[in-house]
């Protein structure tokens, strides 16, 4: 009877390991067991920033909002009631844009939230 050897199966684990190990340095891309802590721990980080990166860019969409509406002698909270009170449905992503790029366009919508209407 002859042996079941299992080298095509564990040389397909093998390979898919040091390819995600690529890019790695020395023996964490090289040896099998440091390759494999190594990726294990770069997709445990990749999936907690991938939650991280959401919410830093709301923060940083927040702060632009922040800046250019307070040029305007408005606070962020003003800004934004006075937008939800004028059934103005702009996400901040896209409010934030307005601010860094289209200033009349901001301006408009300031003078809309300060006037009251739209």
């Amino acid at each position: 009877m002859v042996r079941v050897r299992h080298a095509v199966a564990s040389k397909k684990r093998k390979k898919k390991v040091f390819k995600a190990a690529k890019g790695f340095v020395g023996s964490r891309r090289k040896l099998l067991r440091t390759a494999k802590e190594t990726v294990r721990r770069a997709k445990a980080y990749s999936y907690i920033h991938r939650k991280l990166k959401k919410r830093e860019f709301r923060r940083l969409w927040i702060a632009r909002i922040n800046a250019a509406s307070r040029t305007h002698g408005m606070k962020y909270s003003e800004f934004m009631s006075g937008l939800k009170k004028a059934n103005i449905t702009l996400d901040r992503k896209s409010l934030a844009e307005l601010a860094v790029s289209s200033k009349a366009a901001f301006n408009k919508l300031v003078s809309i939230v300060k006037n009251g209407t739209k």
